[in-house]
């Protein structure tokens, strides 16, 4: 990965999407002091996730003008109906789950787009808006906040970006090729391969990062891949029984790969002008800072709307 770009060029239009349920997740197990309202609920992630959104607010690399925030709530959605091992909330700590509904309620006062994932999930929303956005002639590049390999599926030469914040990484169509060797429409290939613990896919045993970027990098997809591992032009240590365990779970694969695979098409309603972020609604944020016990945050943001 590059390290990140540098000051925005202000005649520039960006829309920055953020994976919120990374957000929160991230926030919730952070080494930072604990925090709860006066209502004594434990606010902690949510308190997080708005120091994080302001921060990006102010950053002069980033300088978010068009943005919205995705968030899985709940975490099942259609993938649990085509595959029992998917993800779900279990071992999710309670005390995290229960600021589902408290955080889209933090970013909305914020004066942020919120998109509230049912049947979807949070990275479906980020990947149908990616697409739809990078089409406007208007918009110069979209910038996904998230470090979710699977979203490296939407990757779009310099128009489509994905910026890992916390290491402080931008990843390109072009770094994703030099580092795995295949390209973006690859990617839910390389999954169903390899597996992605954090959603609950298996891959297929055997199967690692080197075996399955080095095939991917000669057939693209699942189908092209020969059974015959005599076939494949590059070298695999152990390909014989990697290509039998493929040639006797194409089934599964193709499912993982389905799993993997990043809808593009959730009814999302705002438009492009919708997605802009004027300022804060001061009177709805100081109510939240007010009711969530985070006096400090209010004087926070870049600027007020009112």
């Amino acid at each position: 990965m590059d390290t990140a770009a540098g000051p925005v060029d202000n005649a520039a239009m960006r829309v920055h999407l953020v994976d919120g349920t990374f957000e929160l997740f991230r926030a919730h197990y952070a080494p930072r002091p604990s925090h709860a309202a006066p209502s004594g609920k434990d606010l902690k992630a949510t308190v997080g996730v708005v120091g994080s959104l302001m921060a990006l607010l102010a950053d002069p690399d980033e300088r978010p003008t068009h943005l919205a925030v995705a968030f899985d709530n709940p975490i099942r959605s259609f993938r649990n109906e085509l595959f029992a091992g998917y993800k779900t909330e279990a071992g999710i700590d309670p005390a995290l789950a229960a600021q589902f509904d408290d955080v889209e309620a933090a970013v909305a006062a914020l004066g942020i787009v919120v998109w509230s994932m049912k049947d979807f999930e949070c990275d479906d929303a980020l990947a149908t808006a990616a697409v739809r956005f990078a089409k406007d002639p208007a918009v110069t590049q979209v910038r996904v906040l998230t470090p979710d390999k699977d979203l490296g599926q939407v990757l779009d030469g310099e128009r489509v970006v994905q910026v890992d914040r916390v290491r402080k990484r931008l990843l390109t169509e072009a770094t994703l090729r030099q580092e795995r060797g295949f390209g973006p429409v690859s990617v839910p290939d390389f999954l169903a391969l390899v597996g992605d613990t954090a959603d609950g896919i298996p891959g297929l045993d055997g199967w690692g990062e080197k075996s399955a970027q080095a095939v991917l990098s000669a057939f693209a997809h699942l189908e092209a891949i020969p059974d015959d591992a005599r076939a494949w032009p590059v070298k695999v240590r152990g390909a014989e029984k990697l290509a039998a365990t493929l040639a006797g779970h194409r089934a599964e694969a193709a499912l993982y790969r389905t799993l993997a695979t990043l809808r593009r098409d959730v009814p999302l309603r705002e438009s492009l002008d919708e997605l802009r972020w004027p300022g804060a609604p001061k009177a709805a944020f100081l109510e939240w800072c007010e009711a969530a016990g985070a006096r400090r945050l209010a004087e926070r943001p870049p600027r007020f709307r009112d």
